[in-house]
């Protein structure tokens, strides 16, 4: 495995790759890596002849600067896990290398991103696809790979990928969990243990909640998760949201769409977790 630092060294080693004829694949990442990264990385592994994760913390997509100085920042036990999970190449680069000069690109694909996590951090997604959009230019990769955990976060991704014609397949890959239910996250780890204790309540509530809707309606399910999150300690909902899987707008009726999602987001202590369960799968 090998670490590279400058968009220069990278593109001259994946033009070396796609000569012979090699598929890439492309984890792009914040860094902090747990089990959850290392799903996508085998998944990634076992589909492509060369992977590239990239492992670097964008500063476009914090509207929180407290939060981008707080979020984690774990090279080289990063790169441990990814040498051990078959990765061929870790992109960490800096901030100077990334955005020479400011990226004032804007990217709208409303009513996608105007909801939810759009609603609640103006200016994230924005961020989010001005990185993206530039690994991709960058690794030029046959199949990138995200985690449904972030179900907003992949809809844009598919929809910035349709709208702007990269010749890229989307890999979408399922939440994985601890096995007490909590969603892995890099922010756990700034969880103190009391507080590990009470976010439990959040993958608690959807799980009971999607065995809730079955005999309940779409408000009452609703309302049941809003009022297990404010019953429980510690806890302090931000939104919970039951949307069509696809264009993230709410629904009122379960019949109203074959695919389902609930999505969540609670500050447990000062830490911002995010969640989601299906109640219909495609």
């Amino acid at each position: 495995m090998k670490l590279i630092h400058t968009i220069k060294e990278l593109r001259a080693e994946l033009d070396i790759q796609r000569s012979a004829g090699k598929k890439i694949g492309l984890v792009p990442t914040m860094g902090a890596l747990h089990a959850g990264h290392a799903s996508l990385v085998k998944l990634a592994v076992a589909e492509n002849d060369v992977v590239v994760v990239s492992d670097f913390v964008n500063p476009t997509q914090f509207n929180d600067q407290n939060d981008l100085l707080k979020y984690p920042r774990t090279l080289e036990a990063d790169c441990e896990l990814l040498e051990k999970e078959g990765a061929d190449y870790v992109f960490a680069p800096s901030v100077e290398e990334v955005y020479p000069e400011p990226d004032t690109r804007q990217f709208s694909y409303a009513p996608l991103d105007t909801v939810m996590e759009g609603k609640y951090r103006p200016g994230h997604f924005n961020g989010v696809c001005q990185i993206v959009s530039k690994l991709f230019m960058m690794v030029e990769p046959d199949k990138a790979y995200f985690g449904e955990k972030d179900f907003q976060q992949l809809a844009i991704i598919r929809e910035m990928v349709k709208q702007m014609a990269f010749p890229i397949q989307i890999v979408g890959c399922p939440i994985v969990r601890e096995s007490d239910g909590l969603a892995l996250s890099s922010r756990n780890a700034r969880l103190s243990d009391a507080e590990r204790v009470q976010a439990l309540n959040i993958s608690k509530t959807l799980f009971n909640s999607k065995e809730f809707a079955l005999s309940h309606s779409v408000a009452e399910t609703q309302a049941y998760v809003e009022e297990s999150i404010a019953d429980s300690e510690g806890l302090e909902l931000e939104y919970f949201e039951i949307v069509d899987g696809l264009t993230l707008q709410k629904i009122s009726n379960w019949d109203d769409s074959a695919y389902v999602v609930g999505c969540i987001t609670v500050y447990c202590g000062d830490v911002r977790l995010i969640d989601n369960i299906k109640y219909k799968e495609q």
